[in-house]
């Protein structure tokens, strides 16, 4: 993993953290990982696994219909905002806000459990350093790359969720095709990854969890102040590339490879 640090640190303009962990054999290896950055997109993954908890809780059903009105619709990634005046499920709203990225969908969701909630339900999660603010896609909108892959993580071992909401999600993010640490991965490597993206001016971010024959991973990075999306892009498929050669090369059953 040091090469990967080296890489992002020495080679690359901007600023970067990332934070790797083997989640069976418990090996560990984080750069600048409690490091606070702008969340983008990758907020739509915390957001989806705290309302599933309501969910858990009896406050609201997946198959409940909300009202999308002009006044919730939101710019930015997504397609709801383009869409007439109509009622949803809410698993269409869930499924929209992972799978697309809808903003609109991130949007209804904020509001039917409340910042002050969602934030009061990152702490129950684990995230420590994690925060919402009022609009999604919002640069006040803060985590690390360590509470990035606590999300995963505890998707993985389905210790906050149960197993049916936390197989839900990761089918989810599975589903995606934009996943930027795979990039240069054969199309048919790809779906060992269950990722989620985010971006913004100067920023690249994803976060995923990885199932290979070698074991499961997890591999988060963020980054900001960068030239463009495209050298951000370039420098997140590299270390993506990186690590799952790290993964082939020293895992292979070792689980506490020199790295």
């Amino acid at each position: 993993m040091k090469d990967i640090k080296k890489y992002l640190d020495e080679e690359r303009d901007g600023k970067y953290s990332f934070y790797f962990e083997d989640l069976d054999g418990g090996y560990t290896y984080g750069y600048n990982e409690s490091e606070l950055k702008t969340s983008a997109g990758c907020m739509k993954l915390m957001l989806a696994v705290v309302f599933l908890k309501k969910v858990e809780d009896g406050a609201f059903s997946l198959d409940e219909l909300v009202p999308i009105k002009d006044s919730d619709k939101k710019g930015g990634s997504g397609i709801l905002g383009d869409f007439i005046e109509r009622t949803y499920t809410l698993r269409e709203l869930v499924s929209s806000m992972l799978v697309i990225g809808d903003n609109t969908a991130a949007n209804k969701l904020m509001n039917l459990i409340g910042v002050d909630q969602i934030n009061a339900l990152f702490k129950g999660l684990g995230l420590i350093n994690t925060t919402i603010s009022n609009t999604p896609g919002s640069e006040g909108n803060k985590t690390t790359a360590e509470d990035m892959a606590t999300t995963i993580k505890a998707l993985y071992k389905k210790s906050y969720l149960n197993e049916k909401h936390s197989d839900y999600i990761v089918d989810l993010i599975r589903r995606r095709v934009k996943s930027k640490i795979a990039f240069y991965l054969p199309n048919e490597k790809r779906v060992q990854f269950a990722s989620k993206t985010g971006d913004g001016v100067g920023i690249e971010n994803e976060v995923a969890l990885i199932n290979t024959e070698s074991g499961n991973f997890i591999f988060s990075i963020m980054s900001n102040d960068l030239p463009n999306s495209v050298y951000g892009m370039i420098s997140l498929a590299k270390a993506g590339m990186m690590i799952w050669n790290n993964i082939h090369e020293n895992w292979n059953g070792i689980k506490t490879p020199e790295v």
